[in-house]
């Protein structure tokens, strides 16, 4: 006989955050459009997501294949890239800073169950992502994680854990394995002066 029992599994007091029809007028209307991949210009899917209660800054660039399961729970910031394939399951919400790179089929996980009930309840937490961070291609992002300003989190690599800021991470779970140093930088200054 097994321990597990999920048929008595609920969502608690989880709620998707948004009435039926408007998630079903995402499912069936905006969802496709942010992951057509005939439709490769940015601007139409970031209208898109911004319709549906996202908040989008400027510059944003969203390559084909990106799923969004619930955009109303979505906060990107200023000059992102969003890779291809990459995957917001914001049962919870996820927050991107400015000038994020965020390559091919990064996850980001913000559910999970608890493996110790017999229900196998659903918990739910945030994703942060602070500026000038780099998820690299097919790394995947846990519940309730704070990715650092200037993180980078390496090719396959899972944060299972907050990041520290200005740390290159690699493996799963990922570890720190030297900081990140950035060349040719420029002051504020420099960049803001006239050319």
């Amino acid at each position: 006989m097994s321990l597990i029992h999920l048929n008595n599994y609920t969502l608690g007091e989880y709620t998707p955050g948004a009435p039926v029809w408007k998630q079903l007028l995402w499912f069936f209307i905006g969802d496709p459009v942010v992951r057509s991949r005939l439709l490769p210009v940015s601007s139409v899917k970031v209208w898109m997501l911004r319709s549906f209660g996202a908040a989008i800054g400027q510059g944003v660039r969203i390559k084909p294949g990106v799923r969004v399961k619930f955009p109303w729970r979505l906060t990107i910031g200023n000059h992102c890239w969003i890779g291809e394939n990459a995957w917001f399951d914001n049962l919870a919400p996820i927050v991107l800073g400015d000038h994020i790179c965020v390559s091919q089929s990064v996850y980001f996980c913000t559910g999970n169950h608890d493996w110790t009930a017999a229900t196998f309840d659903l918990h739910v937490a945030p994703i942060t992502v602070e500026s000038g961070s780099w998820l690299a291609a097919r790394s995947t992002i846990a519940p309730g994680v704070q990715i650092g300003e200037g993180a980078v989190l390496s090719l396959g690599s899972v944060a299972a854990r907050s990041l520290s800021p200005w740390t290159i991470y690699a493996g799963n779970p990922a570890v720190a394995i030297k900081p990140r140093v950035i060349k040719n930088s420029f002051s504020s200054a420099e960049l803001l002066a006239p050319s």
